[in-house]
C-alpha cells in the first residue's frame, strides 16, 4: 500500500507539473494569440486604429492594447515591462540603443514602415492659407501674431519636430496655444478664422473617413513652400504625391520600436506593418508606404 501510495503521488506530482508547465507555455504570445500593451503617438492614432483593425479581424485570438499619448511619456513606457512596443516619429539613438541593449541583454528592434505628413491647417473661411517655410519660423516665433493651435506645449513629437525642422531649436512664441490632443486641435481651427493648426495626415487627409469628410467643410489644408520642385515660388498640399516625391516639407517618419527577443505577438504585428496588407493600411490613410512601391496599373 505504502508502494502504491507513493508511486500514486509521484504521477500525480508529474501531472500537476506538467499542467503547470503547460500552462506557462500557453500564457506566451505569438504572432496568432495573446495579449500585449504598445503605446502609441496621439498624432497617428487614426492609421493605427486602422491596422489594429484589420489584424485583429485577421487573427482573433490575438489582443494588442494601444494606449495614444505624447512622444515623450510613449519613451517613457519603454522602459517598463508592461510596454511590448512603441510607435513614434523618431528611432533609438546611439545612447538609447546602449541603455536598452545592456538592460535586456539584446537590442531592441526598430525600423520606418511610413511616412507621415505635419500638416498645416486654416480655417475654410481664412484668406490666408499659403505659407513659405520662413513665414512658418515667424508665427511660431511669435514674430507675426497669428493664433497657433497644436496638440501640447511639449513632449508630443508634432511639438518636437516643429521645434527641429522650423524654428531650427527655437522656441514658440505666446501666441502659440496648446490644446489635448489633434481632435481638439481641428475643432479649434473649424471655429477660429485665424488660425493655423498642426496635425498629423491622418487626421485630416482620409477621403474614406466619414467625420474627417465633415471636417473638411470647415478647414482647408494649407499649401506650404516647395521643397523639391523643379521651379521656383511652388507650392504643396500634404498628400502621398507629395510626400513621396519629397515636395511637401513637413514631412516625418513613422516608427516601431520593439524589445522582442522571440517570435512573439509584437514580432507579427511589426512584420505585418512592414509587409503588404500593413502598407496598403497606410496607403488608403493617405501615407506614404515606405516598404513597399504600391503603384497603380492600368489593365484591360
Amino acid at each position: 500500500m505504502k508502494k502504491c501510495s507513493a508511486i500514486v503521488g509521484g504521477l500525480l506530482l508529474l501531472l500537476f507539473t506538467a499542467c503547470e508547465n503547460q500552462s506557462k507555455k500557453d500564457q506566451r504570445d505569438s504572432p496568432t494569440q495573446g495579449t500585449i500593451h504598445i503605446s502609441v503617438d496621439e498624432s497617428f492614432k487614426p492609421v493605427i486604429d486602422a491596422q489594429l483593425q484589420v489584424y485583429h479581424a485577421s487573427y482573433p485570438n490575438t489582443n494588442i492594447i494601444a494606449e495614444y499619448k505624447s512622444e515623450a511619456d510613449c519613451f517613457k513606457d519603454l522602459q517598463n515591462d508592461s510596454t511590448r512596443m512603441i510607435i513614434v516619429a523618431r528611432g533609438l539613438d546611439s545612447n538609447e540603443i546602449a541603455y536598452y541593449t545592456n538592460k535586456l541583454s539584446f537590442k531592441p528592434q526598430f525600423d520606418i514602415v511610413a511616412y507621415d505628413a505635419v500638416a498645416a491647417i486654416v480655417n475654410e473661411q481664412s484668406k490666408d492659407s499659403v505659407f513659405t517655410l520662413a513665414r512658418l519660423n515667424a508665427i511660431l516665433s511669435g514674430k507675426e501674431k497669428k493664433p497657433v493651435v497644436m496638440d501640447g506645449h511639449n513632449a508630443t513629437s508634432t511639438v518636437r519636430y516643429l521645434k527641429d525642422s522650423v524654428l531650427k531649436g527655437g522656441t514658440f512664441g505666446p501666441n502659440v496655444m496648446a490644446v489635448k490632443g489633434s481632435d481638439s486641435v481641428v475643432q479649434v481651427v473649424s471655429n477660429s478664422a485665424d488660425a493655423i493648426g498642426f496635425v498629423g495626415i491622418s487626421w485630416v487627409g482620409n477621403p474614406y473617413e466619414p467625420k474627417q469628410i465633415e471636417n473638411l467643410k470647415k478647414i482647408r489644408l494649407a499649401l506650404l513652400e516647395c521643397k523639391a520642385c523643379d521651379e521656383k515660388n511652388e507650392y504643396a498640399k500634404p498628400s502621398q504625391a507629395t510626400l513621396t516625391f519629397g515636395q511637401y516639407p513637413l514631412a516625418r517618419p513613422l516608427y516601431y520600436i520593439l524589445k522582442e527577443n522571440a517570435n512573439g505577438l509584437g514580432t507579427g504585428f511589426a512584420n505585418f506593418l512592414s509587409l503588404e496588407r500593413g502598407q496598403l493600411v497606410f496607403r488608403r490613410a493617405i501615407l506614404a508606404p515606405a516598404k513597399m512601391n504600391l503603384n497603380e496599373r492600368s489593365v484591360r
